[in-house]
C-alpha cells in the first residue's frame, strides 16, 4: 500500500512535529507489536488480494462519484460532485479501514477488537467485521452519543458487539477513547484496538490513512473519465480526519485546492465546539502530538458538535502538519448550517446525508455559488444519515 500513498511519516511516526507514539511503557509491546505485522503484511500480496476482494464483493467499491445536477444548478455555480461514501456496507467510509484492521487482527492470532465509537458508524463497521472474521468484539461510546445514536448501538449489538457505555467526563467520543484505552492496557494480548480514525500512536494514524486512501484513488480516477480533468476543490468534513485523509491523500500532489471543514457547533466558547485545527494549539492526546482545544494546563476541553462523529477535541496529526504547510485550509460549518445543508441534499437530490458530512455539504453550498460554472468541486460524502433521521426528527418537530 505505500506506492500508492502521497505522504508517509519519518520513521519514529511523526508528520513534521506532529504525530509520534506517547503511551504508557506498558503498552509499547503492544503497539510495536502493531506496527510490526502492519509492516509485514502491507505489501503482502495475500493479504491485499484478500483485502481488495473484501473491497469489492463484501464493501461494493469503487462508490460512484456522483453529479449533483440539481443543486449545481439551484446554487449557479461550480459543479458538485459527491463521493458516495454513504453507499458502502454499513453507510459510511468507516468500514475501509475496519476490514482492513480486522484481516491484520486475525492474521496477529488475536480473539477480539476493540475500538471507541461517536456517531457509531466506526463501531457498526468494526462489530461487522468482527463478525465477517469470526472474531469478539467490544465498543466503548459516550452515554450521550448512545442517546443520541440509538439505532447504531441496535445494529452493533445484532452484530455481536458487547457495548460499553461511558458515563465518565463529557460522556462522549474523546471520554470513549479513554475508556478503550483503559480497557486494552489490561487485555492486550489477545486483543487487538482498532483505533476508528487517523488519529492515536503511531502507526495508527499512517495506517488507517493508508486503508482509507481508496477513496481518493477511486475519486480520481473516476473524475479523469467523467471530466477529462482534475477537479479543481476537495471538500470533506474533519473530526479526527480519516475521510477526509482518504479523499485528499490522493491529490496532495496536485494543484487542486483542498479545504476541510470542522465543526463550530454552537457558538466558537469554549465547550460549544469542536473547531481544532482553527481554535486550537498543539498538545499530546491519546498518543500522539497534535492540534489540541485545551486549558492551560495542557488538559482536554469539553466539545460539541450536532454531529456526534466529529465531537473531538483533537485531530489527526496528519492534518495539523498539512494546516501549517498551508497545503490544506480548514474552515467551520456550525450546527445549524450543517442541519440546513443535511435538509438541502436530501430534498434537492434524494440523499440523506450524515450529520458529519453535511458540514461538508454546507462548505459547498456556501461557496459553489461564488465560483465559474466550469470549475468542479468533489465533497466527500463520508456517511448516509439513517443513523440521525430520529435526532433531526427532534430537532425540527417533524
Amino acid at each position: 500500500m505505500t506506492n500508492t500513498t502521497k505522504q508517509q511519516p519519518d520513521s519514529r511516526g511523526y508528520f513534521g512535529q506532529y504525530g509520534g507514539r506517547y503511551i504508557p511503557k506498558e503498552l509499547e509491546s503492544a503497539i510495536f507489536e502493531v506496527e510490526a505485522a502492519y509492516n509485514k503484511y502491507k505489501n503482502d500480496p495475500e493479504f491485499l488480494t484478500e483485502y481488495q476482494d473484501l473491497l469489492k464483493n463484501y464493501v461494493g467499491r469503487p462508490s460512484p462519484l456522483y453529479l449533483a445536477k440539481k443543486l449545481t444548478a439551484k446554487l449557479g455555480g461550480a459543479k458538485i460532485y459527491l463521493k458516495r461514501e454513504d453507499l458502502n456496507h454499513t453507510g459510511a467510509h468507516k468500514i475501509n479501514h475496519c476490514i482492513g484492521e480486522a484481516l491484520l487482527a486475525k492474521r496477529m492470532g488475536k480473539k477480539k477488537l476493540l475500538a471507541e465509537t461517536g456517531a457509531g458508524q466506526h463501531g457498526v463497521a468494526l462489530a461487522t467485521a468482527a463478525a465477517l472474521m469470526g472474531l469478539e468484539c467490544e465498543i466503548h461510546m459516550g452515554a450521550i452519543d448512545i442517546a443520541k445514536q440509538h439505532a447504531n448501538v441496535i445494529r452493533m449489538k445484532l452484530l455481536g458487539a458487547k457495548v460499553v457505555e461511558v458515563i465518565q467526563g463529557g460522556k462522549t467520543l474523546k471520554d470513549a477513547v479513554d475508556s478503550a484505552f483503559g480497557s486494552f492496557m489490561q487485555n492486550y494480548n489477545d486483543t487487538f484496538f482498532a483505533i476508528g480514525s487517523v488519529v492515536g500512536p503511531h502507526p495508527y494514524p499512517a495506517m488507517v490513512k493508508d486503508f482509507q486512501s481508496v477513496v481518493g484513488r477511486e475519486a480520481k480516477q473516476q473524475i479523469l473519465e467523467q471530466e477529462r480533468r482534475l477537479p479543481d476543490m476537495l471538500i470533506a468534513c474533519v473530526g479526527g480526519g480519516s475521510n477526509a485523509i482518504g479523499l485528499f491523500n490522493e491529490f496532495l500532489g496536485d494543484k487542486t485546492k483542498i479545504i476541510g471543514v470542522e465543526p463550530a457547533g454552537k457558538s466558537f466558547k469554549p465547550g460549544e465546539h469542536a473547531a481544532t485545527l482553527t481554535l486550537g494549539k498543539p498538545g499530546v492526546l491519546h498518543g500522539m502530538m497534535t492540534y489540541l482545544l485545551q486549558d492551560g494546563e495542557g488538559q482536554p476541553l469539553p466539545v460539541h458538535s450536532i454531529a456526534s462523529g466529529l465531537d473531538y477535541p483533537g485531530v489527526g496529526p496528519e492534518h495539523s502538519y498539512l494546516k501549517d504547510a498551508g497545503r490544506v485550509e480548514y474552515v467551520t460549518a456550525n450546527d445549524q448550517e450543517a442541519l440546513n445543508a443535511f435538509l438541502e441534499l436530501s430534498r434537492t437530490e434524494g440523499i440523506i446525508p450524515a450529520l458529519e458530512s453535511s458540514h461538508a455539504v454546507a462548505h459547498a453550498i456556501k461557496i459553489a455559488g461564488t465560483l465559474p460554472k466550469e470549475n468542479i468541486i468533489i465533497v466527500n460524502l463520508s456517511g448516509r444519515g439513517d443513523k440521525d433521521v430520529d435526532f433531526v426528527a427532534e430537532k425540527l418537530n417533524i
